[in-house]
């Protein structure tokens, strides 16, 4: 296989991201497809003996085993590594594969993270419950308390760890000034930037080290299939990420990443044109529900900071209804549009309740620190005509009393 006649790094590089979408990272096989080849197998074979050991010791390019490199996933891991603005990328297996790899990759037995109080349950696990187990100390912060951070550090702090937007609660927290905290004491940012993919929001042009992602969500964007990613500097994934990954194992199947990447030719109008209807349902319904959680709106305690971070509001905010959760229930029953789904990002609109979905496991207590309450929802808006978004809101808000 050969990259695409004429591409080169300084080439991608000058394309806009809607480009850098489509045609990056494009290898062509001899028989010159338009679309990328999907190459399902585990391994491959050589010439001669001389040649599998150059590559197994790095002195030659090339596939060895498709637990290291695969033609398909390599495409994918180039082509997010372009949008994100990053040096390198590895895909993994899910998006939470991604998380526990850029965390563990880097942390030992002694070292201490400083991680977001408000974030997605199993994140959150992750602090909790599995790091703990090895010896790693985690202190929780309001991400969006930019002194917390700072005042958070130990000689012994290595990570930062956080997302923003977060899951659910869509506070927002300040990339260029945590960054800057973090650089100053030799510290590494991790965060999740899954709500936003990086049609919406690149962290690394504020400073962040690494960003990781659930691929499965708008990056696929169509409820396909589970992948995961992270980006940083070429040091970071080949000399941390990589000897943990290639030795544990959480890799991305070629048919998945082959998936990812067709999504990608739409992430762009679809992240936008998502945003737009976001904004539109979020606006419709500010006067009619108690409290809405949405970062652009003006009712947003971080509006300006979320606009300067996003390019749009994403397609993800959340509310909360006075009624706990007979009436959030009341309301995902009489939804007849909308999709009751857990998922994110997916071009269809799917709302859930957090408390008895995605955070039940952190029990009322867990809950309630991250301000996760019993009438929160959350929504994800998706492709579908906005006048009938918004039918289907206000007949399920008129079945509930609103």
């Amino acid at each position: 296989m050969k990259r695409t006649t004429g591409q080169d790094r300084s080439q991608t590089q000058s394309w806009r991201p809607a480009t850098r979408a489509i045609r990056g990272g494009t290898w062509r096989s001899e028989m010159g497809e338009t679309s990328e080849a999907l190459f399902l197998t585990s391994g491959y074979s050589y010439d001669d003996a001389a040649t599998v050991a150059a590559r197994f010791q790095g002195d030659e390019e090339g596939m060895t085993y498709s637990r290291l490199q695969n033609p398909t996933v390599a495409m994918l891991e180039e082509r997010i590594a372009l949008l994100e603005g990053a040096e390198a990328c590895r895909t993994q297996a899910t998006g939470m594969a991604a998380m526990t790899a850029a965390l563990l990759c880097q942390l030992s037995a002694g070292d201490h993270m400083v991680s977001a109080r408000a974030a997605f349950g199993s994140c959150r696990w992750l602090g909790d419950h599995l790091l703990p187990r090895f010896g790693v100390e985690v202190t929780l912060v309001d991400a969006g308390d930019t002194a917390q951070w700072e005042a958070a550090i130990r000689p012994n702090t290595k990570v930062f760890f956080f997302e923003t937007p977060a899951n659910p609660t869509m506070g927002v927290a300040d990339l260029a000034a945590i960054a800057e905290i973090a650089k100053a004491h030799g510290i590494t940012t991790v965060v999740d930037n899954a709500f936003c993919s990086p049609a919406l929001q690149r962290p690394m042009e504020f400073g962040i080290d690494v960003v990781a992602y659930s691929a499965t969500k708008l990056m696929d964007g169509q409820g396909r299939v589970l992948a995961g990613a992270v980006c940083g500097s070429e040091q970071f994934i080949n000399d941390v990420l990589l000897p943990f990954q290639r030795n544990t194992g959480p890799n991305l199947s070629p048919f998945n990443a082959w998936v990812v990447l067709k999504g990608l030719e739409t992430l762009d109008l679809r992240a936008k044109k998502q945003s737009e209807n976001a904004l539109a349902l979020g606006k419709f319904m500010e006067d009619r529900v108690p409290t809405i959680l949405h970062p652009w709106l003006d009712s947003h305690p971080a509006q300006a900071l979320a606009m300067k971070q996003m390019d749009a509001c994403g397609p993800i905010f959340s509310f909360v209804l006075d009624g706990g959760r007979e009436q959030a229930h009341g309301l995902l029953d009489a939804l007849k549009l909308i999709d009751i789904s857990n998922n994110i990002g997916d071009s269809r609109s799917l709302m859930c309740h957090p408390a008895s979905t995605t955070h039940h496991n952190m029990g009322p207590e867990g809950r309630e620190a991250m301000g996760i309450g019993e009438g929160m929802l959350r929504i994800n808006v998706g492709l579908e005509d906005i006048e009938d978004l918004k039918e289907d809101m206000d007949q399920a808000l008129k079945a509930i009393g609103l």
